[in-house]
């Protein structure tokens, strides 16, 4: 594990400063975002559009181009006829507009060499040609770690024009939070909140065998848990209705890898021995309560998911009912949710709801869960 790794939010942090930095051309730095396979390199773009919204996002696949896609030659006569040759660039890098862009060279680190070399200059000096970036303009690169061996190589003079930070992995707090508002399974972010594996670093284990859960680049299975495998299975668990059981798992499988599939298949399975959300609203004081500590979590989230005026206050009769650490993670993961509400509305809406509500200020209260006055 990397110590100094950053979080999205450092990084998009670190590059809105540089573009709100009056001496610019002094202190560029292209900043390159080393990270592991599907855990969000390339959302740093969306991030930063939303912060900068003036600014225009190019998303260029590093991977995908030869030089010829970088520059080509544009033939110009004089008026005494002679001639000379001026580059065009390609329209994806957004330099032809004079605008401020957000440049984004994703897998950098894997593209041709012809093509990493023309980069250079975009990365070093914000130039391509007799172009020039629009000085509010922001370009950063995304690549794997070289030690996944996926086919990153990034010589020393290289390096050398670019700052190296490594994206972080995030906590199971952490994904459940960007899950929730982003649509996941509520089985899903559950089952992730209990499995503190899956998010572990590969780096840790010099037996890919001790966590059979992540991919190992020692390891050959194909498939295991990363952001964007979790992502495609909540989409499978969402139609997991259309599908007999054998074939939902196969679709997990090969999505998750066999191990995660069958931790995420056993949370499915307690769906059936949870109360109705129904039942909680009707009658708090006699719904089922599950025994298990996964059941539990389960009905924290599904509860997070349709909360609403009709529900709040049944379900803190209801939540009194349950262990008191199963009541303070619910109300743990409803304070760290954004009160944002243009970025995360669904978020804001729930914390603003619970938080405002005087059952919960009472139950805070007597559980001197106010360590600090909430602000929403």
């Amino acid at each position: 594990m990397n110590r100094y790794a950053l979080t999205h939010e450092q990084i998009c942090n670190s590059l809105v400063a540089q573009a709100m930095n009056p001496i610019k051309d002094k202190n560029r730095r292209t900043i390159l975002v080393e990270g592991m396979m599907g855990w969000g390199k390339t959302s740093i773009l969306s991030m930063l559009a939303e912060r900068l919204p003036k600014h225009l996002p190019c998303y260029f696949d590093c991977t995908t181009k030869d030089l010829g896609d970088i520059t080509i030659p544009d033939l110009m006569h004089m008026d005494d006829g002679s001639g000379f040759v001026r580059y065009l660039t390609n329209e994806e890098l957004g330099i032809h507009t004079n605008k401020p862009i957000i440049l984004m060279l994703d897998e950098w680190g894997k593209c041709n060499p012809a093509v990493l070399n023309a980069t250079l200059r975009v990365v070093q000096e914000g130039k391509i040609g007799s172009l020039t970036l629009h000085p509010d303009s922001v370009v950063f690169c995304t690549t794997n770690l070289a030690v996944e061996g996926v086919g990153d190589r990034l010589l020393s003079h290289q390096y050398d024009r670019v700052t190296k930070v490594e994206l972080a992995k995030p906590t199971p707090a952490e994904w459940g939070e960007w899950g929730y508002n982003n649509g996941i399974h509520t089985t899903m972010l559950a089952c992730a909140n209990d499995n503190e594996q899956w998010f572990a670093d590969f780096r840790d284990y010099e037996d890919p065998e001790e966590n059979q859960c992540i991919p190992h680049p020692r390891s050959p299975r194909t498939h295991g848990v990363t952001g964007r495998s979790l992502e495609a299975a909540s989409g499978w668990l969402h139609l997991a209705d259309q599908y007999d059981e054998h074939t939902l798992k196969s679709l997990l499988v090969g999505t998750i890898g066999n191990k995660a599939a069958g931790d995420l298949l056993a949370f499915a399975k307690l769906a059936s021995d949870l109360p109705s959300i129904e039942s909680i609203k009707t009658d708090p004081k006699g719904a089922l309560v599950p025994q298990t500590a996964a059941a539990l979590m389960m009905v924290v989230y599904r509860v997070m998911d349709v909360l609403d005026g009709q529900l709040i206050d049944p379900w803190f009769t209801y939540m009194q009912r349950m262990p008191r650490e199963v009541q303070a993670v619910f109300v743990s993961r409803v304070r760290q949710l954004s009160g944002d509400l243009k970025l995360h509305p669904k978020a804001a809406k729930l914390k603003n709801r619970v938080l405002q509500n005087k059952v919960y200020t009472d139950w805070a209260r007597e559980n001197n869960f106010l360590f600090t006055a909430d602000k929403v």
